[in-house]
């Protein structure tokens, strides 16, 4: 039985979720090829020659060639969705640091690079909309978790009259701000939740095909029960994400972000103070604003964080056989050491906040 997978996203809270992994980081492992004697024949991957120094040093060699399996769908496509046709891949990232526009975040949780295999499966061609949300919540009375009082038992010492329901919003300053320090542009607004996703005073009115935020991770999975669909595994959605594409950086291929065409809607300017909406767009975009990925999946990378079926765990690539790994399904518990006793789920994809000298992955 083939699978059908939800590309659900999700409106990031500080310190509520953490993400695994890059966005979709595969470099060819034959930058270099030796020939007869000194000679060297180079091939163009778009990598400056800072990139390739890094990549060399930090684990890029590892990557080796893909295969994508020539099988086709059991059944007709379903409406909405694209058939993935699985195989086998290198999983995981070189570390962005010291790269030119590397971001903030040294991104070892991506690390070793390791050999995945995954069956095919069917995946949403774009991010669940609010329409569709909309669609469950008014057939099945669903509440979601930002429009629920938080438990007192979740959180001791917190005076009731705080505990209101809500989500955390991105709230830019009026002025740069040191990088090391998110709650700068985050704040919890009481009120905030899918059907207002940046307090009250807001709506979702005329945005019907924008991706639904403000989503928890048992939101997603609920819907994705209703629909009779399931989140994808991480190694299903980097896999996904690549569109078949063999020993590229980006589901587009290895041109940078900020060159050429605009990719996908990422935030344009100096991160947190002052967008320049190159990309037409401020907040979310849209779906299916930007060029699909060669599969057809639109937005895997920017609009918004997707979750992923695993829990999150800090090593947990650390643990697997870098030979090869079929279908993994993920850490049978939650370990991220800024947070040891949260439990996590994983986020992929990267969202209209990341900028180069943020988030780059």
């Amino acid at each position: 039985m083939k699978k059908l997978i939800n590309h659900i996203t999700a409106f990031i809270a500080a310190g509520s979720i953490a993400a695994c992994g890059n966005t979709t980081e595969e470099t060819s492992a034959n930058l270099l090829q030796a020939k007869a004697g000194s000679a060297i024949s180079c091939t163009s991957i778009g990598l400056t020659p800072n990139d390739s120094v890094l990549y060399m040093h930090q684990g890029g060699q590892e990557f080796k060639p893909s295969f994508v399996n020539v099988d086709k769908p059991a059944t007709a496509v379903p409406d909405g969705m694209v058939w993935i046709p699985g195989g086998e891949y290198s999983m995981g990232s070189i570390n962005p640091q010291g790269m030119d526009g590397g971001g903030e975040i040294a991104m070892n949780d991506a690390r070793p690079v390791h050999r995945v295999y995954v069956d095919g499966f069917y995946m949403d061609a774009s991010e669940v909309t609010n329409a569709e949300f909309a669609a469950f919540v008014k057939a099945t009375g669903y509440i979601t978790f930002s429009e629920r009082a938080p438990n007192p038992a979740d959180y001791p010492g917190v005076p009731a009259d705080q505990l209101a329901p809500g989500s955390a919003v991105f709230t830019p300053p009026g002025q740069p701000v040191p990088l090391n320090n998110y709650l700068l542009w985050w704040r919890y607004i009481n009120g905030a939740n899918w059907r207002h996703p940046n307090g009250p005073g807001s709506n979702i009115e005329g945005k019907e095909n924008y991706p639904v935020v403000q989503v928890s991770w048992m939101d997603a999975i609920a819907y994705c029960r209703w629909a009779d669909k399931r989140l994808p595994t991480e190694a299903e959605w980097e896999y996904a994400a690549r569109g078949g594409l063999k020993e590229n950086i980006y589901p587009w291929g290895n041109e940078p972000v900020n060159t050429g065409h605009q990719k996908g809607n990422f935030w344009d300017g100096h991160f947190p103070d002052k967008n320049t909406e190159t990309d037409r767009f401020y907040f979310t975009a849209p779906v299916a604003s930007f060029t699909p990925n060669g599969y057809g999946l639109y937005d895997m990378a920017g609009n918004a964080w997707e979750w992923c079926a695993d829990y999150y765990d800090y090593n947990y690539y650390k643990s697997l056989n870098t030979s090869g790994v079929v279908d993994p399904k993920g850490p049978s518990k939650s370990y991220d050491p800024d947070e040891p006793f949260a439990k996590k789920r994983v986020i992929r994809g990267g969202s209209f906040l990341c900028n180069e000298s943020y988030c780059t992955g």
